[in-house]
């Protein structure tokens, strides 16, 4: 039994260290780590090494739970004010997309491939859903317009909750039981209760960050990432989507004013890609590679249908429908034909495909070992091809962003008697906070620069005091001002001294 233990903790820390070692290697030759994460699951599978896996029950439990932390880590990690913009876009995108999306590659599939109605329709459920771990890692290494990023990303973030719903609902072996707007009804119903419950739990959770004052400043990212957990269980017991659940919780925390923000998102960073390496990593291990050649056509013809037809359909009615009728348009709602072309091709498919193919796998569904084979082919190819021509086909498109300085990243402290934050603050190479000075950050009152550290040397600054590349701010910040003082903080590290000229004064903007 130990001996069986000890063998199993070395291949996995062997697979894990080896899958951290390939993101370095995968980025410099442009390939998704996603593709290395499959083939080292394929290495070590049953045409590998040996190692025989075929529990597809157990792959979507540990999928589902890796897509929580994914899921979660995205909400984290998405700000407020770039989200809101694009909130009618994403939301189209995720639902009447969604919707258009299964339709189109349904028809295509079973006009083409001859399939049931109701298998043709779960090929379009299942690869409906882009994939938010291959959307992040992939669109956070190029410069692009942060609203492009955004919609990409709360898409992804939100549109695995009703693609669950549905490839559930066409994963019964008896379909039809009830009448279609019962079961839209049922569908809306687990939407909008998942985003409640998202919310309650973020914001309950935000406020007791706030006011627990752990013992130890490790506790607060376990809780943080515990709280969006919490989220998806309540929402699974209430019978609502718990992803939504998670998305929603997650957004509601990251935007709060919790302390010690920076350890949680970067713990709940960590905790993603050990979630990313582990799903993909035992995706591969339950594909069977002497199947995979049969797939190959279907798999084609269905990527072909989905990339070309299902996906460009999709963003141009969702973009129309979240146009406002009346009033003044939204920017985020306005990307032009060239953000609706990117926006296409930038459909990324991932995990969640394959993962979602193990629900009627698990199910006994009729033709879901074909449907599981050809989704997998499909995964690898259209993968390799989209995401590393999303780089050239943004500059084809003219859609990339000009070099700007990184986010700035702030952490917070409390300091409960004074109802105040310490934040701190690094000018980072890039950032046009360098050569500022500390009466231009023009910051909110009750918000102040009390320390810079400079070459390990701390002094307490004067208004004339210039930033500098590499220095570190600790900025004394009252509850009231915090918010104010962050965005405006962000803005002079995006456009320098004269960020008001450009709109971003870190106040509130009308549109």
């Amino acid at each position: 039994m130990t001996g069986n233990l000890d063998t199993s903790l070395l291949i996995g820390a062997a697979v894990l260290l080896v899958a951290v070692g390939a993101v370095r290697l995968s980025t410099r030759l442009g390939l998704p780590s996603l593709l290395v994460y499959l083939a080292i699951g394929m290495v070590i599978g049953e045409a590998g090494l040996g190692i025989r896996f075929d529990d597809a029950e157990l792959t979507r439990t540990l999928g589902f739970c890796a897509l929580i932390v994914i899921i979660a880590e995205g909400g984290l990690t998405a700000r407020w004010s770039t989200l809101r913009p694009v909130l009618g876009l994403s939301a189209s995108l995720a639902t009447v997309g969604v919707a258009v999306s299964i339709a189109v590659v349904g028809l295509a599939v079973h006009l083409i491939l001859g399939l049931p109605w109701q298998l043709a329709l779960l090929y379009g459920a299942v690869l409906s859903s882009t994939d938010a771990a291959a959307v992040f890692a992939t669109l956070r290494r190029l410069r692009l317009p942060p609203r492009l990023v955004a919609t990409l990303e709360a898409e992804s973030g939100m549109n695995d909750a009703p693609v669950v719903l549905l490839v559930v609902l066409l994963s019964a072996t008896e379909v039809g039981q009830h009448p279609w707007w019962y079961e839209l009804l049922i569908v809306s119903y687990e939407l909008a209760a998942g985003a409640v419950i998202g919310f309650a739990v973020g914001a309950g959770g935000s406020w007791l960050l706030r006011h627990a004052a752990l013992p130890s400043a490790g506790l607060y990212p376990i809780a943080a990432v515990g709280l969006t957990v919490l989220a998806y269980a309540a929402g699974a017991v209430a019978h609502a989507s718990g992803f939504l659940a998670v998305y929603v919780a997650g957004v509601v925390l990251g935007n709060g004013r919790i302390p010690h923000r920076r350890a949680i998102l970067g713990f709940a960073d960590g905790l993603a890609w050990v979630a990313q390496i582990g799903l993909f990593v035992l995706l591969g291990l339950l594909s069977s590679p002497s199947h995979l050649s049969s797939a190959l056509v279907p798999a084609l013809v269905v990527g072909v249908a989905l990339v070309l037809l299902a996906r460009p359909l999709s963003v141009i009615v969702s973009a129309v429908l979240a146009r406002p009728v009346r009033g003044p348009r939204r920017p985020g709602n306005r990307v032009g034909w060239r953000g609706t072309a990117f926006l296409s091709w930038a459909g990324l498919r991932g995990a969640v495909p394959i993962v979602l193919a193990t629900i009627p796998l698990s199910a006994g569904t009729p033709g879901a070992e074909g449907l599981f084979d050809a989704v997998f082919v499909l995964v690898i190819i259209f993968t390799l091809l989209q995401a590393t021509t999303l780089g050239p086909a943004a500059r084809l498109l003219k859609v990339t962003a000009p070099a700007e300085a990184a986010e700035v990243h702030v952490e917070a402290a409390p300091l409960e008697r004074l109802n105040a934050d310490l934040l701190h603050m690094d000018v980072t190479p890039g950032s046009r906070l360098a050569g500022v000075h500390i009466d231009e950050l023009r910051l909110p009152k009750g918000a102040s620069v009390s320390l810079v550290v400079r070459d390990g040397n701390g002094f307490v600054p004067g208004p004339d005091t210039r930033l500098r590349t590499g220095d570190a701010l600790l900025i004394v910040a009252t509850a009231a001002a915090r918010d104010v003082a962050e965005r405006r903080l962000r803005a002079v590290s995006r456009r320098g001294r004269l960020a008001r000229w450009f709109g971003e004064d870190g106040r509130e903007q009308r549109h």
